[in-house]
């Protein structure tokens, strides 16, 4: 047997090494695991370091002040607000994305005339580019020539003289980007739900229907409980986006209107903070606010998730 395995070749050795189960994981992994250190733990490595010095603008160096940045924004009355606004932000939208992409989703199962059509207006969205589609919905709120406003006032539910003013007035400002984020969820939640409902096997449907289960209750008792687990993944992934992404908020009102600043959001604030007064440290400090506590709803759901599967 010595004689035998020193007689076979060297690649062949390597080649039953790569057979191995957690060997070829590792390997085939390894690309992924290098390509997520070097463009996200870099960058995270930097602000950690950032958040803990007095950085400015020009300069990844600064003096050590320990928890002072931390210190500061947590008494900031405008930091504050942000986290305000951005918990209204998040669980706003992500409320209407699931209610709207489930509807979507059971109503694309069935079959009509023009079903890829609206497939397809339903992806554009995600499709679309953001700043393309943003500028779009500047106009679309604008106040001289908001095409919402045009239809409001010819069906007499607006006034011609003092029409609304979308992205000027508060409620209304957070309600417009409420709006827009979410028409720009939609179609990934949609996606997943169709893949939930598609993993659904016939014969559950078949044994509901032997039962009596139809309508409501069939969703309620049968659908509903095989889609949880995947709506929670989805639920976790409309959370991550929408907390940590200001290009909405920062196309359309850029954080405003002024002086209340009523859709200003933590990513909004940290870059005006951290790239345009020039205060790295300040805001390295006010983007890490978010990292715990989406680690600990990302933990919880995915937990969640998997005590809601149904074997």
């Amino acid at each position: 047997m010595e004689a035998l395995a020193a007689a076979r070749p060297r690649g062949r050795r390597w080649t039953n090494v790569l057979e191995r189960p957690s060997v070829l994981a590792s390997v085939l992994i390894s690309p992924a695991v290098v390509f997520i250190l070097a463009l996200v733990g870099g960058p995270l490595a930097l602000a950690v370091y950032l958040s803990f010095t007095n950085a400015i603008g020009g300069s990844l160096h600064g003096k050590w002040i320990g928890l002072g940045n931390f210190r500061h924004e947590w008494t900031n009355p405008a930091f504050k607000d942000a986290v305000w606004h951005t918990f209204l932000f998040t669980v706003i939208s992500q409320a209407v994305v699931l209610v709207v992409a489930g509807l979507l989703a059971h109503a694309l199962l069935k079959k009509f005339p023009g079903k890829w059509l609206l497939r397809f207006l339903i992806l554009l969205p995600w499709a679309a580019p953001l700043p393309l589609s943003l500028m779009g919905w500047t106009w679309i709120f604008d106040t001289t020539y908001s095409i919402i406003n045009w239809t409001l006032q010819h069906l007499h539910l607006a006034s011609t003289v003092s029409p609304p003013q979308w992205l000027a007035q508060p409620r209304l400002a957070m309600g417009s980007v409420i709006a827009v984020h979410a028409w720009r969820i939609i179609p990934f939640a949609t996606v997943i739900f169709l893949a939930g409902l598609a993993s659904i096997p016939k014969e559950v449907d078949d044994a509901a229907a032997i039962d009596g289960a139809t309508g409501f209750r069939k969703f309620w008792s049968v659908s509903l409980p095989l889609q949880l687990p995947i709506a929670t993944v989805a639920l976790l992934f409309g959370i991550v986006f929408t907390a940590t992404d200001m290009a909405v908020v920062y196309i359309l009102t850029n954080g405003g209107p002024p002086p209340s600043n009523a859709t200003e959001m933590v990513t909004t604030w940290a870059y005006k903070t951290g790239i345009e007064s020039g205060s790295l440290g300040a805001g390295a400090a006010i983007s890490l606010f978010l990292l715990p506590v989406l680690a600990v709803v990302a933990i919880g759901m995915l937990i969640f998730a998997r005590r809601a599967e149904v074997t």
